[in-house]
Protein backbone atom coordinates (compact mmCIF):
# COMPACT_ATOMS: atom_id res chain seq x y z
CA UNK A 1 0.00 0.00 0.00
CA UNK A 2 3.04 2.37 0.54
CA UNK A 3 2.86 3.72 -3.58
CA UNK A 4 -0.68 4.22 -3.40
CA UNK A 5 -0.10 7.96 -3.92
CA UNK A 6 1.77 7.35 -6.72
CA UNK A 7 -0.99 5.87 -8.11
CA UNK A 8 -2.17 8.12 -11.29
CA UNK A 9 -5.53 6.86 -12.14
CA UNK A 10 -7.82 8.92 -9.40
CA UNK A 11 -9.49 7.13 -6.58
CA UNK A 12 -12.37 8.98 -7.70
CA UNK A 13 -13.19 10.40 -10.81
CA UNK A 14 -16.50 12.58 -11.57
CA UNK A 15 -16.73 13.96 -14.99
CA UNK A 16 -19.14 16.39 -16.29
CA UNK A 17 -21.83 14.73 -14.18
CA UNK A 18 -25.39 16.21 -14.11
CA UNK A 19 -28.60 15.50 -12.26
CA UNK A 20 -32.49 17.10 -13.45
CA UNK A 21 -35.32 16.08 -11.95
CA UNK A 22 -37.88 17.31 -14.10
CA UNK A 23 -37.65 21.31 -14.59
CA UNK A 24 -35.14 21.20 -11.32
CA UNK A 25 -31.76 20.71 -12.27
CA UNK A 26 -29.51 19.33 -8.83
CA UNK A 27 -26.11 18.71 -10.40
CA UNK A 28 -24.72 20.70 -13.24
CA UNK A 29 -21.63 19.37 -14.93
CA UNK A 30 -19.50 18.56 -12.09
CA UNK A 31 -16.15 17.47 -12.47
CA UNK A 32 -13.56 16.44 -9.88
CA UNK A 33 -10.65 13.90 -9.06
CA UNK A 34 -9.71 12.57 -5.63
CA UNK A 35 -6.36 11.13 -5.06
CA UNK A 36 -5.72 7.63 -3.59
CA UNK A 37 -5.38 8.20 -0.06
CA UNK A 38 -6.95 11.73 -0.44
CA UNK A 39 -9.44 12.90 1.87
CA UNK A 40 -11.36 15.04 0.49
CA UNK A 41 -14.59 17.57 2.09
CA UNK A 42 -17.33 18.44 0.14
CA UNK A 43 -19.04 21.23 1.44
CA UNK A 44 -22.37 23.09 0.73
CA UNK A 45 -25.39 24.90 1.76
CA UNK A 46 -28.53 22.60 2.23
CA UNK A 47 -29.93 21.74 -1.19
CA UNK A 48 -26.55 22.51 -2.67
CA UNK A 49 -26.28 19.13 -5.00
CA UNK A 50 -24.25 17.38 -2.26
CA UNK A 51 -26.87 14.13 -1.57
CA UNK A 52 -27.65 14.25 -4.78
CA UNK A 53 -24.00 13.58 -5.56
CA UNK A 54 -23.23 10.88 -3.23
CA UNK A 55 -26.29 9.40 -4.29
CA UNK A 56 -24.79 9.01 -8.35
CA UNK A 57 -21.01 8.24 -6.58
CA UNK A 58 -23.47 5.08 -4.92
CA UNK A 59 -25.39 4.23 -7.70
CA UNK A 60 -28.44 4.66 -5.98
CA UNK A 61 -29.66 7.84 -8.63
CA UNK A 62 -28.04 7.19 -12.64
CA UNK A 63 -26.78 10.95 -13.88
CA UNK A 64 -28.64 12.48 -15.86
CA UNK A 65 -25.82 12.82 -18.30
CA UNK A 66 -21.99 12.09 -17.39
CA UNK A 67 -20.18 9.35 -15.42
CA UNK A 68 -18.32 8.42 -12.06
CA UNK A 69 -15.44 5.99 -12.07
CA UNK A 70 -13.68 4.44 -8.78
CA UNK A 71 -11.09 2.47 -9.08
CA UNK A 72 -10.71 2.85 -12.46
CA UNK A 73 -14.37 0.88 -12.74
CA UNK A 74 -17.27 2.81 -14.30
CA UNK A 75 -20.11 3.37 -11.32
CA UNK A 76 -23.21 1.52 -12.75
CA UNK A 77 -26.31 -0.98 -11.79
CA UNK A 78 -23.75 -3.86 -13.15
CA UNK A 79 -20.80 -2.95 -10.72
CA UNK A 80 -21.67 -5.18 -8.53
CA UNK A 81 -17.62 -6.12 -7.52
CA UNK A 82 -17.14 -2.76 -6.97
CA UNK A 83 -18.74 -2.22 -3.52
CA UNK A 84 -16.27 -5.22 -2.28
CA UNK A 85 -13.84 -1.90 -2.31
CA UNK A 86 -16.23 0.95 -1.61
CA UNK A 87 -17.97 1.57 2.23
CA UNK A 88 -20.37 4.50 2.85
CA UNK A 89 -22.48 6.02 5.30
CA UNK A 90 -25.69 8.18 4.71
CA UNK A 91 -27.78 7.64 7.32
CA UNK A 92 -26.54 5.33 10.05
CA UNK A 93 -29.24 2.70 9.54
CA UNK A 94 -29.31 -0.61 11.70
CA UNK A 95 -31.81 -3.43 12.94
CA UNK A 96 -33.59 -1.41 16.64
CA UNK A 97 -33.98 -4.73 17.87
CA UNK A 98 -31.01 -6.80 17.29
CA UNK A 99 -27.00 -5.78 19.02
CA UNK A 100 -24.00 -4.24 18.03
CA UNK A 101 -22.46 -7.65 16.95
CA UNK A 102 -25.91 -8.69 15.64
CA UNK A 103 -26.07 -5.88 13.10
CA UNK A 104 -22.32 -6.06 12.06
CA UNK A 105 -22.56 -10.14 11.76
CA UNK A 106 -25.78 -9.12 9.31
CA UNK A 107 -23.64 -6.64 7.49
CA UNK A 108 -20.68 -9.63 7.29
CA UNK A 109 -22.84 -11.68 5.89
CA UNK A 110 -23.87 -9.56 3.44
CA UNK A 111 -20.45 -8.32 2.42
CA UNK A 112 -19.73 -11.86 1.92
CA UNK A 113 -16.93 -11.68 4.58
CA UNK A 114 -15.81 -15.58 6.14
CA UNK A 115 -13.91 -14.17 8.78
CA UNK A 116 -15.95 -13.67 11.70
CA UNK A 117 -13.23 -11.93 13.64
CA UNK A 118 -13.71 -8.74 11.32
CA UNK A 119 -16.52 -8.19 13.81
CA UNK A 120 -14.03 -7.50 16.62
CA UNK A 121 -11.94 -5.52 14.78
CA UNK A 122 -14.29 -3.18 13.73
CA UNK A 123 -15.98 -2.80 17.10
CA UNK A 124 -12.54 -2.09 19.16
CA UNK A 125 -11.63 0.09 15.94
CA UNK A 126 -14.51 2.12 16.50
CA UNK A 127 -14.54 2.15 20.51
CA UNK A 128 -17.80 0.37 20.82
CA UNK A 129 -16.38 -2.69 22.83
CA UNK A 130 -18.58 -1.55 25.86
CA UNK A 131 -21.92 -1.84 23.39
CA UNK A 132 -21.16 -5.00 21.47
CA UNK A 133 -24.73 -6.76 23.14
CA UNK A 134 -26.35 -3.65 23.44
CA UNK A 135 -29.35 -3.74 21.27
CA UNK A 136 -28.52 -0.47 18.52
CA UNK A 137 -32.49 0.42 19.29
CA UNK A 138 -30.87 1.74 22.86
CA UNK A 139 -27.69 3.31 21.71
CA UNK A 140 -26.90 6.92 21.77
CA UNK A 141 -27.01 9.34 18.44
CA UNK A 142 -23.10 9.05 18.78
CA UNK A 143 -23.25 5.56 19.64
CA UNK A 144 -25.44 5.16 16.66
CA UNK A 145 -23.52 7.10 14.19
CA UNK A 146 -20.17 4.50 15.60
CA UNK A 147 -21.88 1.66 14.07
CA UNK A 148 -23.13 2.58 11.14
CA UNK A 149 -19.50 3.84 10.19
CA UNK A 150 -18.45 0.14 11.77
CA UNK A 151 -20.95 -1.34 9.08
CA UNK A 152 -19.12 0.94 6.03
CA UNK A 153 -15.75 -0.07 7.28
CA UNK A 154 -15.87 -3.56 8.24
CA UNK A 155 -14.87 -4.86 4.80
CA UNK A 156 -11.84 -2.82 5.12
CA UNK A 157 -12.57 -0.63 1.99
CA UNK A 158 -10.32 1.02 -0.14
CA UNK A 159 -12.96 4.17 -0.94
CA UNK A 160 -15.20 5.39 2.33
CA UNK A 161 -18.10 8.01 1.02
CA UNK A 162 -19.12 9.34 4.17
CA UNK A 163 -21.94 11.79 4.61
CA UNK A 164 -21.98 13.54 8.12
CA UNK A 165 -19.78 10.93 9.74
CA UNK A 166 -19.35 12.95 13.22
CA UNK A 167 -23.40 13.57 13.35
CA UNK A 168 -24.23 13.53 17.17
CA UNK A 169 -20.41 12.87 18.25
CA UNK A 170 -18.74 14.26 21.46
CA UNK A 171 -16.14 16.57 21.22
CA UNK A 172 -13.66 13.16 22.51
CA UNK A 173 -15.65 11.19 20.15
CA UNK A 174 -15.01 13.44 16.77
CA UNK A 175 -11.56 13.92 17.91
CA UNK A 176 -11.29 9.83 17.93
CA UNK A 177 -12.98 9.54 14.52
CA UNK A 178 -10.50 12.18 13.12
CA UNK A 179 -7.71 10.41 14.37
CA UNK A 180 -8.95 7.31 13.09
CA UNK A 181 -9.95 8.61 9.46
CA UNK A 182 -6.40 10.41 9.14
CA UNK A 183 -4.61 6.59 9.96
CA UNK A 184 -6.56 4.97 7.19
CA UNK A 185 -5.09 7.65 4.58
CA UNK A 186 -1.93 8.19 5.73
CA UNK A 187 -0.74 4.59 6.58
CA UNK A 188 -3.46 2.47 4.79
CA UNK A 189 -4.46 4.04 1.47
CA UNK A 190 -7.74 4.76 2.05
CA UNK A 191 -9.64 7.51 -0.09
CA UNK A 192 -11.89 9.13 2.20
CA UNK A 193 -14.82 11.43 0.69
CA UNK A 194 -16.24 13.75 2.95
CA UNK A 195 -19.41 15.75 3.43
CA UNK A 196 -19.88 17.42 6.77
CA UNK A 197 -21.54 20.61 7.91
CA UNK A 198 -18.86 20.93 10.82
CA UNK A 199 -16.56 23.03 8.59
CA UNK A 200 -14.11 24.23 11.83
CA UNK A 201 -13.75 20.28 12.44
CA UNK A 202 -13.68 19.01 8.78
CA UNK A 203 -10.35 21.56 8.58
CA UNK A 204 -8.57 19.45 10.93
CA UNK A 205 -9.01 16.83 8.84
CA UNK A 206 -9.38 16.58 5.06
CA UNK A 207 -6.17 17.09 2.43
CA UNK A 208 -8.62 19.67 -0.26
CA UNK A 209 -12.41 20.78 -0.23
CA UNK A 210 -14.61 21.26 -2.85
CA UNK A 211 -17.14 23.87 -2.44
CA UNK A 212 -20.81 23.04 -4.46
CA UNK A 213 -23.34 25.79 -4.68
CA UNK A 214 -26.86 25.54 -6.49
CA UNK A 215 -25.18 22.31 -8.03
CA UNK A 216 -22.24 23.44 -9.98
CA UNK A 217 -18.81 23.24 -8.17
CA UNK A 218 -17.24 26.83 -7.77
CA UNK A 219 -13.98 26.13 -5.95
CA UNK A 220 -11.56 23.46 -5.29
CA UNK A 221 -8.17 23.90 -2.78
CA UNK A 222 -5.83 22.17 -0.74
CA UNK A 223 -5.82 23.00 3.16
CA UNK A 224 -2.31 23.81 2.77
CA UNK A 225 -3.06 26.66 0.00
CA UNK A 226 -6.00 27.97 2.36
CA UNK A 227 -4.41 29.91 4.67
CA UNK A 228 -3.06 32.53 1.60
CA UNK A 229 -6.73 32.75 0.33
CA UNK A 230 -8.25 33.46 3.63
CA UNK A 231 -8.80 37.19 4.28
CA UNK A 232 -7.48 39.05 7.22
CA UNK A 233 -8.29 42.46 8.63
CA UNK A 234 -6.85 44.71 11.54
CA UNK A 235 -9.63 45.86 14.27
CA UNK A 236 -8.57 48.94 16.47
CA UNK A 237 -10.09 51.10 18.64
CA UNK A 238 -9.33 54.01 21.35
CA UNK A 239 -10.56 56.74 23.33
CA UNK A 240 -10.73 59.25 20.77
CA UNK A 241 -12.59 57.71 17.74
CA UNK A 242 -13.03 61.09 15.79
CA UNK A 243 -9.43 62.17 16.12
CA UNK A 244 -8.46 58.05 14.96
CA UNK A 245 -10.60 58.24 12.12
CA UNK A 246 -8.69 61.75 10.68
CA UNK A 247 -5.78 60.62 11.45
CA UNK A 248 -6.39 57.10 9.25
CA UNK A 249 -7.68 59.01 6.69
CA UNK A 250 -4.96 61.33 6.11
CA UNK A 251 -2.40 58.47 5.98
CA UNK A 252 -4.51 57.01 3.27
CA UNK A 253 -6.07 54.06 5.52
CA UNK A 254 -9.09 53.11 4.50
CA UNK A 255 -11.81 51.72 7.25
CA UNK A 256 -15.00 50.71 7.54
CA UNK A 257 -16.56 50.54 11.50
CA UNK A 258 -18.30 47.70 12.84
CA UNK A 259 -21.45 47.16 14.62
CA UNK A 260 -19.21 47.75 18.16
CA UNK A 261 -17.84 51.41 16.60
CA UNK A 262 -14.28 49.47 16.28
CA UNK A 263 -12.05 50.53 12.85
CA UNK A 264 -11.76 47.89 10.93
CA UNK A 265 -9.22 48.23 7.73
CA UNK A 266 -8.90 45.48 4.82
CA UNK A 267 -5.90 46.68 3.30
CA UNK A 268 -2.82 44.44 3.51
CA UNK A 269 -0.57 47.46 4.45
CA UNK A 270 -3.05 47.67 7.76
CA UNK A 271 -3.00 43.62 8.12
CA UNK A 272 1.08 43.07 7.44
CA UNK A 273 2.31 46.19 9.27
CA UNK A 274 0.11 46.70 12.61
CA UNK A 275 3.09 47.65 14.57
CA UNK A 276 3.34 50.49 12.14
CA UNK A 277 -0.19 51.60 12.58
CA UNK A 278 0.00 51.84 16.56
CA UNK A 279 2.96 53.35 16.40
CA UNK A 280 2.16 56.70 14.41
CA UNK A 281 -1.25 56.68 16.22
CA UNK A 282 0.32 56.38 19.63
CA UNK A 283 2.83 58.89 18.05
CA UNK A 284 0.49 61.25 16.97
CA UNK A 285 -1.39 61.08 21.09
CA UNK A 286 -3.80 58.39 20.61
CA UNK A 287 -3.94 55.63 22.70
CA UNK A 288 -5.17 52.90 21.64
CA UNK A 289 -7.82 50.35 23.62
CA UNK A 290 -7.67 47.73 21.32
CA UNK A 291 -5.31 46.25 18.26
CA UNK A 292 -5.84 42.88 16.42
CA UNK A 293 -5.98 41.15 13.56
CA UNK A 294 -8.20 38.40 12.69
CA UNK A 295 -7.90 36.10 10.40
CA UNK A 296 -11.44 34.47 8.36
CA UNK A 297 -12.26 30.96 9.37
CA UNK A 298 -13.25 28.28 7.09
CA UNK A 299 -16.82 29.13 7.67
CA UNK A 300 -16.31 32.54 7.12
CA UNK A 301 -14.48 31.80 3.66
CA UNK A 302 -16.63 29.08 2.66
CA UNK A 303 -20.09 32.24 2.84
CA UNK A 304 -17.66 34.57 0.86
CA UNK A 305 -16.93 32.25 -1.89
CA UNK A 306 -20.98 31.44 -1.68
CA UNK A 307 -21.64 34.98 -1.85
CA UNK A 308 -19.23 35.81 -4.23
CA UNK A 309 -20.76 33.24 -6.81
CA UNK A 310 -24.44 34.73 -6.38
CA UNK A 311 -22.99 37.95 -7.20
CA UNK A 312 -21.40 36.65 -10.57
CA UNK A 313 -24.88 35.18 -11.43
CA UNK A 314 -26.62 38.20 -10.67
Amino acid sequence: MENYKQNHTPAICLSHLSKQFGEYQAVRDLSLEVGHGEIFGFLGLNGAGKSTTIKMMLSLLAPSSGSVYMLGTKVNSTAHKLWEQVGYLEDATYYPGLTVAENLDITRRMQMISDPKSIDRVIEQLGLSAYRDRKAKHLSLGNKQRLGLAKAMIHQPRILILDEPINGLDPAGVVEIRKMLLDLSRNHGVTVFISSHQLEELSKLVDRIGIIHEGKLIQEIEMTHLEQSLEKHLVLDGQDKDAIGKLLNEHGLHFEQNSEGNFVLKESSATEHPDEIARFLVQSGQALTQLNTVTEDLEGYFLRMIHNTRRVYQ
